[in-house]
């Protein structure tokens, strides 16, 4: 099997993630050496599911110390190795006062676009030097087509994914590439409290999605899959039924 199947090495930005958590465990192969679990702070993570002979490393990492990410990524390959898979999993919510305080919006823009596409660099620039590696970066649908409801999250997700799929784009022939993952509502310690969504999932169900996406070398993957085909329609309703669905 390929490196894609069996990572040998595993970087996950947003080390908390619940859903960057049941990646890993879906990854999870007797190939696996290392995986670093990187977050604000660097405090110890237990992460569940894996094999004991896994070395599981905590590393402080900030998503806006946007001059410290390439100099980051290079310590974690010169005590790791190359670095297989890399999922960007870290963001933020942010709460109600995002959509009217212009301080609140542009913090939230900070973590969850000007980090993501610094990081983002730092690690293609990385993969492509090895020639090999995955960038899976989770997105989220509510950028597909921002809803009035949380309109500034959405915006940043956009960003993100805009991102995403132009770096995969400009990482063709280097051997390297990105995965951009839109879930829906996903059920996690992140959105805790909050209402469903029509077409609400588990981690577990993202990361079945994402693996099954990396062994078939897909360049977006959706989950639930059924979302693709949902958001076709809605990117497309009037406006005024858009709002409708978000009231």
């Amino acid at each position: 099997m390929n490196a894609f199947d069996q990572p040998q090495n595993i970087l996950v930005l947003g080390g908390r993630s619940d859903i960057a958590h049941a990646i890993v465990r879906q990854l999870a192969s007797p190939a696996l050496r290392s995986v670093v679990l990187a977050h604000r702070g660097g405090d110890t993570i237990e992460l569940n599911g894996v094999d004991d002979s896994v070395a599981v490393q905590c590393v402080p990492f900030d998503a806006t110390d946007r001059t410290a990410h390439a100099a980051f990524v290079d310590g974690i390959v010169a005590e790791h190795g190359d670095i297989d898979i890399v999922i960007q999993a870290f963001g933020q919510l942010g709460g109600p006062e995002v959509n009217t305080d212009p301080t609140a919006a542009g913090d939230l823009v900070d973590v969850n676009v000007a980090g993501a596409v610094s990081s983002g660099l730092a690690v293609a620039a990385q993969l492509r030097t090895q020639g090999h590696g995955v960038l899976v970066v989770l997105s989220s649908v509510a950028g597909v087509r921002t809803r009035p409801s949380n309109f500034v999250y959405g915006a940043t997700k956009a960003g993100q994914d805009a991102f995403a799929t132009g770096l995969g784009h400009a990482l063709a022939g280097s051997g390297a590439r990105v995965m951009t993952v839109r879930p829906g509502f996903v059920r996690s310690t992140m959105t805790e409290g909050l209402n469903e969504a029509p077409f609400s999932c588990d981690p577990g169900d993202v990361a079945d999605a994402v693996v099954a996406g990396l062994r078939n070398r897909k360049s977006v993957v959706w989950a639930p899959g059924v979302l693709r085909y949902v958001f076709a329609v809605l990117r497309v309703v009037p406006g005024f039924v858009w709002r409708k669905l978000d009231s």
